[in-house]
Formats: structure tokens, C-alpha cells, sequence
């Protein structure tokens, strides 16, 4: 098995469940020293102890900045340097539009995209050339589905920093992409309050309008993830690699 990150240190969010976790394993495998960040330590402690290779998890909520400055003084520390970052972790409040409140509206404004961006912000004087950003943003950036209108706004937001970081940081030498996943088998909606009966009616009807006849895998986005990162990639910047299993395409 060849190693492509071998002794690159690799930062992600959201690093304790799903697409995050998955991804961890990933990178651990091939070598990388992992760091991932996330909010529930019992969640968190328990990835940590799932993942075979060189893995350290720090608790912290990518909507508090004194948390994200703590991950980057704690990197600085410890490496002096960042070589690849996953800004994955996410989330809000869905509901219809008549239903969505000030409070619902805030959180998730502040979990996707002001976490998206001070992520990257705070960890930025730890990149150099070579480093590469992957930001998550999800199809429903692209696609008018029903409960979503603020966590779409926001995914649609942070695709755009994908184009405008690309040329913010040209002259450093850092690559930025982004990375839209489908309809992918994890929990994530169980975690957003919608009941167990409800997701499986929400994915017996999607499945049914995914070419590929099936949903996606944790895996199969880490692996989209992982080509991003690499060197296999190194005339890509400021895109947005959608994982749909063709979905949006049709």
C-alpha cells in the first residue's frame, strides 16, 4: 500500500462520527498523523480509540472562537505546521421556513459557515506551500430541498470560499477545495431531531432518484476527500468534487 501522507499532519473536524470519522481512518492509515476536533468528548474519545495509527483528539466547538484558537495554538506547539485540513464538521436546526427561528437560524449561520470560515482563518498561519484545504459542503447547497433553506444557504456559502480562497491564498501555495456529499448512509439526521421512521421514509424516496440505485457510503467521500488532499490532485483548486452518486447530475 503506498503511503501518500506519510508523516503529514492532517487536522480534521468533526472528526468523531460519519464522513469525519471515516476519514480519520483513512488518513491514519496512509501514514498521517491525524488531529481531530469535535464536540462530544464521549463521541470523540470513542473514535479515537477506533482509529489504527497516529490519532489525537481535542474537544472543541467550531462556533466558539476561543476554541479554534486553542486548536491552533496547541498545533503550533506540538508541529509548527499543517499539511492538510478537513474543515468537515456541521450541522443546524431544519424545519420549514415559517417554522425556523432566530435561535435555529444562528445556530446553524454559526456552525457551517462562520465555524467554516474561522476554522481555516486560525489555522492559516499554520500553512505553506503545498498544504490543502478541503471544506465540506453537501448537495443541498445546490438543490431546492424542502426544510433545508438556512443549512443549504450556508453550504452554499462555503462553496463559495472554495473560489475565493483559491484566490486568496494563490500566491501561498495552498490548494482549496470543496467536497459535496449526497445522500450518505450515516447518522446525521437522526442527530438533527428528525425521527428514526421518518429517515427511512427519506431514503427509501431518495434512493429512488440516485442513478447508482443506492445512498453513498462514509467511506466513499473519505476516499474523494483523501484525492483532494494528495498529491494526485496538485493542479486542483476551487472546486467543489460532488459524492451523489449522481444525483444532482440528473
Amino acid at each position: 500500500m503506498v503511503n501518500r501522507f506519510e508523516n503529514k499532519v492532517v487536522v480534521i473536524t468533526g472528526g468523531s462520527t460519519g464522513i469525519g470519522l471515516a476519514t480519520a481512518r483513512l488518513f491514519a492509515r496512509e501514514g498521517a498523523k491525524v488531529l481531530i476536533m469535535a464536540r462530544n468528548e464521549a463521541a470523540m474519545r470513542s473514535a479515537r480509540e477506533s482509529i489504527y495509527g497516529d490519532v489525537e483528539a481535542i474537544s472543541g466547538d467550531i462556533s466558539k472562537l476561543r476554541d479554534l484558537e486553542a486548536l491552533a495554538a496547541y498545533l503550533k506547539r506540538k508541529y509548527g505546521r499543517i499539511d492538510v485540513l478537513f474543515a468537515n464538521a456541521g450541522g443546524g436546526v431544519l424545519g420549514p421556513m415559517d417554522a425556523v427561528t432566530e435561535a435555529d437560524f444562528d445556530k446553524t449561520v454559526a456552525t457551517n459557515f462562520k465555524g467554516t470560515y474561522f476554522t481555516v482563518q486560525a489555522l492559516l498561519p499554520l500553512m505553506g506551500v503545498g498544504t490543502s484545504v478541503v471544506i465540506n459542503t453537501s448537495v443541498a447547497g445546490s438543490k431546492g430541498l424542502p426544510n433545508f433553506s438556512v443549512y443549504s444557504a450556508t453550504k452554499a456559502a462555503i462553496r463559495s470560499l472554495a473560489r475565493t480562497w483559491t484566490t486568496d491564498l494563490k500566491g501561498r501555495g495552498i490548494r482549496v477545495n470543496a467536497i459535496a456529499p449526497g445522500h450518505i448512509d450515516t447518522d446525521i439526521m437522526v442527530r438533527n431531531g428528525i425521527p428514526a421512521d421518518q429517515v427511512a421514509g427519506i431514503n427509501n424516496e431518495v434512493t429512488k432518484q440516485i442513478p447508482l440505485g443506492r445512498m453513498g457510503s462514509a467511506e466513499e467521500v473519505a476516499n474523494a476527500v483523501a484525492f483532494l488532499a494528495s498529491d494526485e490532485a496538485s493542479y486542483i483548486t476551487g472546486i467543489e468534487l460532488t459524492v451523489d452518486g449522481g444525483w444532482t447530475q440528473v
